[in-house]
């Protein structure tokens, strides 16, 4: 148990309780967003995520940004947090203007009258589902009645696990769902408290790593163009500072080319996400993520397609995540990604 443990040294904590934070919103948005100073003299923008390699091209892309002198405008400050409910309510309070943000978080948001739109893809692929090395588990049927964890329901890797349970015939019906914070869930498995788990990276590949545990499946091979964290920006940066807006969604975008251009690009990556002022992580794990295989998280194809969104909307509605449908203008403005020119990297 230490062993599984000591491999998340440095991974920020994560915070549970999604669910709870989308019940009784009752806030009078346009009073809260007049009382925030005009965001088109920000010297500096904050943008939220999580410490994991769904979120890999917003370090990247601050980096980037922030070494590149030539550029006068504000520069881009990484916010790590330890969970999707903090991010959230920072984005809802204004306390940051932009964050990473899982998809169908957003959409929700949406329709309860928070001002926010998607305005870039952060990734492709990056979720797994894992079981023990020692197990005779290689099909879902197999996990019949079994405990499988996830992070929240409110997260893609659960839409992933569905998907999986229903090729085979199955539902969740058929298994146990338990939530867990992510980084129990390693440790979890080694001690056989349950007997898979679906995660975005590196919680997958930290227990493979460690050699106790090996994916069942994996996004790459089931749902390629599968997506969870997309950039998310207040309405008021929109409104009040679009230059800016574009500026991020083109270093977002450069840092996805860049990231899948060459392979020692990602060896730069890993060591410049772990940092203690991105993901403060062991950087042995974020490479083997890069490595194991390459394309275990995919960055260079940041389109936003609108058939895409649809289907995770349809899927998150299918699993009770949204109550109804919702325009995919109401939660996306690609007008960015559009006119985007993927900035240089040069770290």
């Amino acid at each position: 148990m230490n062993t599984a443990r000591r491999v998340f040294l440095g991974t920020a904590a994560w915070t549970g309780g999604i669910s709870a934070l989308h019940m009784g919103l009752n806030v009078n948005w346009s009073e809260i967003s007049n009382s925030f100073r005009s965001r088109a003299q920000l010297q500096t923008l904050q943008v939220g995520g999580l410490p994991v390699t769904c979120n890999l091209t917003l370090p990247i892309a601050c980096e980037a940004r922030n070494l590149d002198t030539s550029v006068t405008r504000a520069n881009f400050d990484y916010k790590r947090f330890s969970g999707w409910p903090e991010i959230k309510e920072s984005l809802i309070s204004g306390s940051i203007n932009a964050a990473y943000m899982l998809a169908p978080l957003v959409m929700d948001l949406v329709t309860k009258d928070v001002p926010v739109k998607i305005v870039s893809v952060g990734h492709r692929s990056g979720a797994v589902i894992m079981v023990r090395t020692d197990s005779s588990y290689r099909k879902f049927q197999d996990l019949a009645g079994k405990r499988i964890a996830i992070p929240s329901r409110f997260a893609v890797d659960f839409l992933f696990l569905r998907k999986m349970l229903a090729k085979e015939g199955m539902s969740e019906k058929d298994v146990k769902i338990i939530e867990m914070p992510p980084p129990d869930m390693p440790a979890a498995l080694y001690a056989k408290a349950v007997d898979a788990y679906c995660v975005g990276e590196p919680f997958g590949a930290a227990a493979q790593r460690a050699g106790y545990a090996v994916p069942l499946r994996m996004t790459r091979d089931e749902w390629p163009n599968y997506m969870c964290c997309v950039l998310t920006v207040r309405q008021e940066l929109i409104d009040q500072n679009p230059r800016l807006v574009q500026d991020l969604v083109n270093y977002v975008q450069g840092a996805g080319h860049w990231l899948d251009a060459e392979r020692s690009h990602r060896t730069r990556a890993a060591g410049v996400a772990a940092d203690k002022k991105y993901f403060n992580q062991d950087r042995a794990i974020i490479q083997y993520v890069m490595d194991n295989p390459t394309d275990r998280v995919t960055y260079g194809d940041l389109r936003m397609i609108k058939e895409e969104f649809d289907d995770l909307m349809q899927l998150s509605v299918q699993a009770g995540t949204i109550k109804a449908p919702i325009a995919f203008e109401r939660y996306v403005d690609n007008r960015f990604v559009k006119a985007a020119q993927p900035a240089r990297i040069a770290i």
